[in-house]
């Protein structure tokens, strides 16, 4: 495929066909399917990969505007093919560092596989950098047992991106004495697995981000092929190029998800700000005449724009592959940053609005729940306060 635009890859009109789809898949809790076939015709799920593996070849300065469009339209859409996105732009940023360990994942996203995240374990603080799921090594791979949270695309994934732990006295450690994590992807080629089984416990019930169909996934023996494994490191070891590849591209794209919705409540805060109201001492006025409000969508706009050009600058550095002391620091720090303003973007749109903003059928109610999934990614923002007053203290 040749290289195309962020306008290419997500026209004006599609982006309509999927904001008027949003509301039925949020009302019937149904996976975006026409959404996701969409974008896949257009190339968008290969969109970071370079023209040689059948991409696009976006930077993740213009995948964060794509998605920050994309999310504007249709934010649990968005939020899904996330997901999908990061491992592709994890292959991406490995690739341009001349590491082509996960290249095979930049061709399988311009053949159409779907890549899902399965990382998050219930009680994981650690996240990356440790995990409850184990493995066992054998001479095929590995064989991974446990269970994933928020493991978005469940419905369709076929790359299913995992890490687990190996532990010495399981006698499948690689012959390490001290304990590893193997990061590594599962293959489910025409709805089959090659080895081992997934259950999907509970019910997904979710107050927003309805159409991610992000079910729990527990994991029995399930194979990572020799050939599949990205990473084995040692816990809460950082240095391996392939976390901060992670954690980059998790943090930028996730953020631009938020800012996207963050987007939206502003345009239709302002368009709610210029309509006329009838004023309490008679006559009428423009709500943005009342001073409180608008000095709140004043604010709101000055902070979403601060928290853009931080994200453009991290995406930027990402790209230009600078070195910063200051990493995960500073990605943590814009991620909790976008999803803060963005709660508070749609809070004056619902405050502008006014009472019809509450009904569960306007828009921005539904903004309103979606929005509050960000309180739930990591690096949550409990995470980053210990990170800050740990360098404060030294």
């Amino acid at each position: 495929m040749s290289a195309r635009t962020v306008e290419e890859l997500l026209p004006g009109p599609m982006l309509e066909r999927f904001r008027g789809r949003a509301p039925r898949y949020d009302a019937e809790n149904a996976f975006f399917a026409e959404d996701l076939a969409e974008l896949r015709a257009s190339g968008y799920l290969a969109a970071p990969s370079p023209a040689e593996a059948g991409g696009s070849g976006l930077p993740l300065e213009a995948l964060l505007t794509a998605q920050r469009r994309l999310a504007a339209h249709a934010p649990a859409t968005a939020l899904g093919v996330n997901m999908h996105l990061v491992w592709v732009q994890v292959a991406r940023f490995l690739h341009d560092r001349g590491d082509a360990r996960l290249d095979w994942v930049l061709r399988d996203a311009a053949a159409g596989e779907i890549f899902a995240f399965g990382i998050s374990e219930a009680g994981n603080e650690a996240v990356l950098l440790d995990a409850f799921s184990t493995a066992e090594r054998d001479e095929r791979g590995y064989l991974v047992s446990g269970t994933k949270i928020f493991t978005t695309l469940s419905p369709v994934w076929t790359r299913l991106g995992v890490h687990a732990r190996i532990d010495p006295g399981d006698g499948a450690s690689d012959g390490e004495a001290d304990p590893r994590l193997v990061f590594g992807f599962v293959r489910r080629d025409g709805g089959a697995l090659a080895e081992g089984s997934i259950e999907h416990p509970g019910v997904w019930n979710p107050l927003g981000m309805r159409a991610t169909q992000s079910w729990t996934t527990r994991l029995d023996g399930v194979r990572i092929a020799a050939d599949d494994v990205a990473a084995r490191i040692a816990p809460f070891d950082g240095g391996d190029p392939l976390i901060l590849a992670i954690f980059s591209s998790f943090s930028v794209l996730t953020a631009a998800v938020y800012a996207g919705i963050a987007d939206r409540a502003l345009e239709l805060a302002t368009a709610a700000a210029r309509r006329v109201a009838p004023l309490l001492g008679g006559g009428e006025a423009p709500r943005l005449e009342d001073p409180d409000l608008a000095a709140r969508l004043t604010e709101a706009v000055l902070d979403h724009r601060a928290s853009l050009d931080a994200l453009a600058i991290l995406a930027r550095d990402v790209d230009e592959r600078r070195s910063r002391d200051d990493w995960f620091l500073a990605l943590a720090a814009a991620r909790n940053r976008a999803t803060d303003e963005a709660r508070r973007a749609v809070d004056v749109g619902m405050r502008l609005t006014g009472a019809s903003a509450f009904d569960g059928d306007h828009e921005l109610a539904r903004l309103y729940r979606d929005v509050l999934a960000g309180l739930f990614h990591p690096s949550s923002s409990a995470s980053l306060a210990r990170t800050v007053r740990g360098g404060l203290a030294g």
